[in-house]
Formats: C-alpha cells, structure tokens, sequence
C-alpha cells in the first residue's frame, strides 16, 4: 500500500507515509507502538521525582519540628525541676522575716516572745500547707507501716497495734512520706 501511495504522490516518502498513518490509526482511536510511549514515560516519571522531592521535604520540615518540640519539652521539664522549689520558697519568706524580727527583739518580754513564736509557727504551718506539705499526727489511728514509725509497744486500753501516742510528728508531700510518724503503739493484752 505505500508502493501505491508513494506512486500515486510522488513528493511522499515512506517517512512521511508512515507518519501520516499513525495519525490516522490515532484519530481513529487505535494505539500506537511504543515509540510514543517515550516522551509520556519521561513526564511520567519527572512528576514522580518532583512529587519525591516535594515528599522529602515535606519530612525533613516534619522531624525538623518534631526535634524542635522535643528540645522545647526537655527545657521546659529542666525549668520545671530547677524552679519547682520557688513557689514553695515564696511562701517561706515571711516566717524567715519572722524568725529575724524575733531574733532582733531585745525587749527581753517573754510574753510577747512567745506570741511571736506562736504566730511564727502559724505561718510555717501555712507555708506548708501551700506546698502541699501535710501533717501526720495518728493518735487513735490504727498503725500503719508506710506512715508510723512504732519506737515502742506500751500496755494500754485500746485496741491492739493502736497509735497511743505521738513523740514525733511525720509529714506527706503530695500523699508521699516525707518523713514517717515516730509513735508509740499499743500492744496486745
């Protein structure tokens, strides 16, 4: 058939025949070989790299911030262990002005002395309140070995393995011992 064309059109060479079929077949909805395939394979995978590099940045700014957000969480918990004290120490300050004004008194007047101390105590109580710092003082509780510190098993009226008395008081920080109560328990009859 391209003898005939070529015969028939005398300024058409094989190239061009072949050329002018192919757009035939490709307007008429049939494939073409592969020699078509080159250029769409080349674009094809030129958006693969540009969507590839576009993904690898994307990761890079995405550990970038994880680090970032890890390094501001580690300096935040080292501020938070630094400073955890000054709260605490805020509510200290007035009994250490306390203690000093009553260390300065040269009145020698035991009574007010004593209401000096008294109040002074007050305030320690206070701060330690604050601070979350509460008071162990079971006299009547039963024993408990997490808490009390038994010195002594003594006689007495009450129940058995009962804290009769109280020689030192003990101390929680947050529901934590900070220091156990040293008791005396009652022991069995």
């Amino acid at each position: 058939m391209e003898e005939n064309q070529a015969t028939q059109n005398p300024g058409v060479t094989p190239e061009t025949a072949a050329a002018a079929e192919a757009a035939s077949q490709a307007a008429a909805g049939v494939e073409t070989p592969a020699a078509d395939a080159a250029p769409v394979n080349a674009q094809a995978l030129a958006d693969v790299q540009a969507k590839l590099a576009e993904m690898q940045e994307n990761f890079l700014r995405a550990k970038a911030e994880t680090e970032n957000v890890r390094r501001r969480a580690q300096e935040d918990v080292e501020k938070a262990h630094k400073f955890a004290i000054e709260r605490f120490a805020e509510h200290l300050l007035p009994v250490v002005d306390s203690l000093e004004a009553a260390a300065g008194d040269t009145t020698g007047d035991l009574a007010k002395i004593r209401e000096g101390v008294e109040l002074t105590l007050r305030q320690l109580s206070s701060a330690l309140e604050k601070g979350r710092v509460a008071v162990i003082n079971p006299v009547g509780e039963k024993f408990d070995p997490h808490r009390h510190q038994a010195i002594s098993m003594v006689p007495a009226e009450q129940e058995p393995n009962t804290v009769v008395a109280v020689l030192q008081k003990g101390f929680l920080i947050a529901d934590r011992v900070l220091r156990p109560a040293l008791v005396t328990v009652a022991a069995a009859k």
